[in-house]
């Protein structure tokens, strides 16, 4: 790490110095155009073949990442070395951040514009790619390995713990009324809201939706772009869930209900498995038709795994579809992240608001699962820990409530317990970006 910074130090030293050296210079194409027709104009008058290799130098400097870099192009690689070394050092989600991290170097690589280069340089290759993003094709695909990875047998064993997963979806309809506090407009405030959901492929599809910085509204005003800062806020409170969960659960749930134990969940059949799927989808979409590509493709992938006929296609939606998927998503979003546009006072104010979101999801999920202990007795009770993993960020979530668990009782084995209410936070998250969409589409 420390390489890493003296190597950034370096590179920030030769940017800041240039105008001593004479090399200044602007990222724009008219600049270097009429620096190209002064060199032309003053070949005729220059003699000395010292002097017309200096001027070639300088042409091509003015070409170079050093003349067109900024303070702000600077801080956002920075931010993706951090991201990449949380990844690596801490385990953080690292399948999401070192992606991420990658992108946002490329996307702020400086570059003279014109030249097809950057992602939103329409006819660019990086342009192209983000084609996923801006359409909405990349989350479907996303929700379509996580249905062929997941395990819905503890939910179907306990529906109730399904309540957990609506009770954490407060997050969202809070940062909503947030965001409209802070001046963003319907749309823009519901595409911001979904963070409060902790799932980043519903965030991109939402944004995809209504801040895409395209949609119009009555009276004339055009929508923000938020693609990128909802996306990378959202990603980024995920990566942290076993930062910020950990000292609500201790605060909130105390040590003596920490160490509630659970009866074994009733074993589900295969014919359950295969019938949940079908059912969910049906009734889901029902109630929210406009989060069908999400949950149409989260269900059809658990149908594909459980079917026990299509194990070769489950097989590719769990592993090879959802890499290549991953990989294209995470870089595209982090590249997104140009300094020119991420950084602005709407980008300081998503993730401000995104952090107050996931703990206000995180304090629903684990305060309803107080209420319901009301209203249970004996070994029906519930863990109130498991109320945190109602936030969709599977498995994590699920892996640290069976973790603080662990540290109040080690016999205390509560990971299949809390994948209920988690997989419930997948569909509750998609179901509000559903109704969202339907109101403000």
């Amino acid at each position: 790490m420390k390489k890493i910074l003296l190597i950034f130090g370096v590179l920030s030293l030769l940017i800041f110095i240039r105008p001593a050296l004479g090399l200044n210079s602007n990222s724009g194409t008219n600049t270097i155009s009429s620096s190209v027709s002064v060199n032309q104009a003053n070949q005729v008058d220059e003699t000395d073949s010292l002097g017309e290799a200096f001027e070639g130098v300088k042409h091509f400097y003015n070409y170079t990442g050093f003349a067109n870099a900024t303070s702000g192009n600077l801080l956002m690689i920075l931010i993706g070395i951090v991201f990449i070394y949380l990844g690596i050092k801490f385990d953080y989600e690292p399948l999401l951040l070192i992606p991420i991290g990658a992108g946002v170097i490329i996307g702020n690589i400086p570059f003279v514009a014109g030249n097809q280069t950057g992602i939103y340089e329409t006819g660019s290759v990086l342009n192209y790619l983000y084609f996923g993003v801006v359409k909405g094709v990349y989350p479907p695909l996303i929700f379509l390995g996580i249905g062929a990875m997941t395990d819905f047998s503890s939910l179907i064993a306990n529906p109730k713990l399904m309540l957990l997963g609506a009770a954490a979806q407060i997050g969202v309809f809070a940062t909503f009324m947030g965001a409209l506090y802070l001046g963003f407009n319907l749309p823009e405030a519901g595409a911001i809201g979904i963070i409060g959901g902790a799932d980043g492929p519903t965030a991109i599809f939402l944004s995809s939706k209504l801040a895409n910085g395209v949609n119009v509204l009555a009276d004339g005003t055009v929508v923000k772009n938020l693609i990128g800062p909802i996306a990378i806020a959202a990603y980024s409170y995920m990566a942290l869930v076993p930062v910020i969960q950990p000292p609500l659960m201790r605060l909130l749930i105390s040590k003596e209900d920490r160490k509630i134990k659970m009866k074994p969940p009733r074993a589900v059949t295969q014919k359950e498995k295969m019938i949940f799927p079908v059912v969910a989808l049906i009734l889901t979409t029902f109630i929210s038709p406009s989060a069908l590509p999400l949950l149409g493709m989260l269900f059809f992938g658990n149908l594909l795994k459980e079917s026990g006929r299509t194990e070769r296609l489950a097989d590719t939606a769990r592993t090879k579809l959802i890499d290549i998927v991953t990989i294209l998503l995470g870089v595209t979003v982090g590249a997104s992240t140009q300094a020119d546009i991420f950084i602005t006072k709407d980008s300081m104010l998503i993730f401000g608001l995104g952090a107050i979101s996931f703990v206000i999801a995180t304090m629903g999920g684990l305060l309803f699962a107080k209420f319901m202990n009301l209203f249970l007795k004996g070994d029906n009770k519930i863990n109130p820990l498991i109320g945190a993993a109602g936030v969709s960020a599977v498995p994590d979530s699920a892996r640290v409530v069976h973790t603080e668990a662990l540290k109040s009782d080690p016999s205390n084995y509560l990971l299949m317990h809390a994948m209920a209410p988690n997989v419930a936070g997948v569909i509750g998250s998609a179901i509000a970006a559903g109704i969202i969409l339907s109101f403000l589409g």
